[in-house]
Order: structure tokens, then sequence, then C-alpha cells
């Protein structure tokens, strides 16, 4: 999840995509993601294993911003809300 601007990543685990996606919009907990609005999705990875999931995870915020970035851009080179083709857009929630 991402920012407007695309400052500031967050990486999470979920089993439903779209309703964490909503989570992250509607600003429903407290805490990082809520903090520095990432309600945008930039990328995503699929796995059917929580525990491959976790660990990837891990890995992942370990890693370099640039290191992220370059990742990211690999799939999604013009930083695009993927979340926009299955989440209808609210003005209210979506702006930085």
């Amino acid at each position: 999840m991402s920012n407007k601007n695309r400052t500031t990543f967050y990486i999470g685990v979920t089993n439903n995509i779209v309703r964490r996606v909503c989570e992250h919009r509607e600003g429903k907990y407290d805490g990082f993601s809520k903090r520095y609005r990432l309600k945008e999705l930039v990328y995503i990875e699929e796995t059917s294993y929580i525990l491959a999931a976790i660990e990837r995870e891990k890995q992942l915020k370990r890693w370099h911003r640039q290191w992220k970035l370059n990742l990211i851009r690999s799939v999604n080179p013009e930083l695009k809300d993927l979340a926009a083709d299955f989440i209808r857009v609210d003005p209210e929630t979506s702006s930085g």
C-alpha cells in the first residue's frame, strides 16, 4: 500500500485483498497505514501458503526503499493504484 505521492509504503499479509484494501481506504484501524494515509495498492504477490507469505513479508520489510521501488516498478512502472479496477474509489477516502 502507498500514499497518493508514493512517498511511503506499507507491506502486509492478508487472506482477502479486497477487504484489506477497503479497510486501508476507510482508515479502519489506527496505526502506520492510517497515519500516513496509505490507501492505494501498488503491488501484490499471491501464494497459497500463509507461512510463505509471512516469510516474504518479513524479507521485503528488510529491503531498502529503492529495492522495493524497483520491485514495484518491475510490474507496475507507473505506480498506478491496482485496486482501482476492482474497488470503487471514493474521493472522500482516497484523497491524500
